[in-house]
């Protein structure tokens, strides 16, 4: 049966965490990325409002050098981000389509549902207004990006039939992770006939650089690929999938990825049997399933650096090394953030994380452990 999105290539441009000189976006080196990526036969770029430049380095690197019907372009709104009125949400809109000079959106996403951000698109009356923009062409294609349960999410879809596809975090760490649940959010997407985006593959690049073991698991199948690779593919190996993105951060990695994904068909029986060992040597290994998405950090009265503090405590339990860890660490007073002993316990950082980790608890131990 034919699908929302099965003619686009597998690989998705995802915007977030594009090559930076400083503190500023290098648009020169996206401008290559982007180049190398279009020339390779992929079509999807993947931003949003709350990613901080993105937009205006999509406007210089892509849409003001490419012929529009050339990509295709998506973005989000995040109504449950400072936003007190449905004119504070629609804003958003009008700024991203000034932001990137794009005149429209082919694929558009209200980001992150699950409660109680779910609420606010519909307290706004958010999904009878991006039908309007539909029907005016600035839209179109309407979804969703989600990080809950499965549970929700099929109340979502109950409720907005109106959606046309949804955008996971799946990757081959969380397909089973019972507090992501991968797979039962993606079989409930396809219960309901809902193309998939994949986002998160490589699970905020900590699938490029797991545990040795799990590496050298991959590294034994299949010496010259890496391995970042096989979580890329493992996620493109899924039926209904539209796409998969991949936030690439430098001309290495868009390389890395074209060279696999460009005539890609599908995993082997061999290659899947090779993830099944990977998956079970990983899942040994306890982790604080932090993507770096920032958003905790951005609530944060404290200005606490918390995605690069779960790194840190990641580092710890993947290698041991303390003192790497504490390195990790360091890099917070360089960044103008706070430690983790600063903390005052309010809670705000856990009503908007999309992985649900109990924050608070994770910073206690990491000040005992890495102050």
């Amino acid at each position: 049966m034919s699908y929302l999105g099965e003619d686009i290539k597998k690989l998705g441009f995802g915007l977030m965490r594009l090559p930076k000189t400083g503190e500023e976006i290098d648009v020169e080196q996206t401008k290559k990325m982007v180049d190398m990526f279009l020339e390779a036969g992929f079509k999807y770029f993947d931003t949003a409002f709350l990613y901080t430049g993105s937009e205006e380095a999509i406007k210089k690197a892509l849409i003001e050098r490419y012929p529009r019907d050339s990509f295709y372009l998506a973005t989000k709104m995040a109504a449950w981000m400072r936003c007190e009125t449905r004119e504070d949400a629609i804003k958003q809109f009008e700024t991203s389509l000034e932001r990137t000079g794009a005149g429209y959106f082919d694929f558009y996403l209200l980001h992150n549902l699950g409660s109680p951000r779910t609420q606010k698109f519909d307290e706004f009356g958010i999904w009878d207004w991006a039908l309007e923009k539909k029907k005016e062409g600035l839209i179109k294609h309407l979804g969703f990006s989600f990080h809950s349960s499965p549970e929700e999410l099929e109340e979502i879809l109950k409720a907005h039939p109106e959606a046309e596809f949804v955008q996971l975090q799946i990757n081959y760490a969380d397909w089973e992770n019972p507090a992501i649940k991968s797979r039962e959010c993606y079989e409930m997407a396809r219960k309901y006939d809902k193309p998939v985006v994949i986002m998160e593959p490589v699970k905020g690049g900590m699938l490029a650089t797991p545990p040795k073991a799990v590496a050298d698991i991959f590294k034994a199948a299949e010496p010259d690929s890496s391995v970042a690779s096989w979580a890329v593919r493992y996620a493109a190996d899924l039926e209904g999938i539209i796409t998969v993105l991949s936030g690439m951060s430098n001309t290495e990695q868009m390389a890395d990825n074209i060279s696999y994904m460009k005539d890609f068909t599908g995993m082997t029986p061999a290659q899947k049997e090779t993830m099944a060992k990977a998956r079970e040597e990983l899942a040994k290994i306890p982790m604080i399933p932090c993507t770096r998405c920032d958003y905790c950090a951005k609530v944060c009265p404290m200005e606490i650096g918390i995605p690069m503090t779960f790194s840190a405590m990641n580092v710890l339990a993947l290698t041991g090394n303390v003192e790497r860890a504490k390195g990790e660490l360091r890099f917070l007073e360089e960044r103008g953030r706070k430690m983790p002993s600063e903390c005052i316990q309010c809670g705000a950082c856990e009503g908007v994380c999309p992985q649900h980790i109990e924050i608070r608890d994770n910073l206690v131990k990491a000040a005992e452990v890495l102050e």
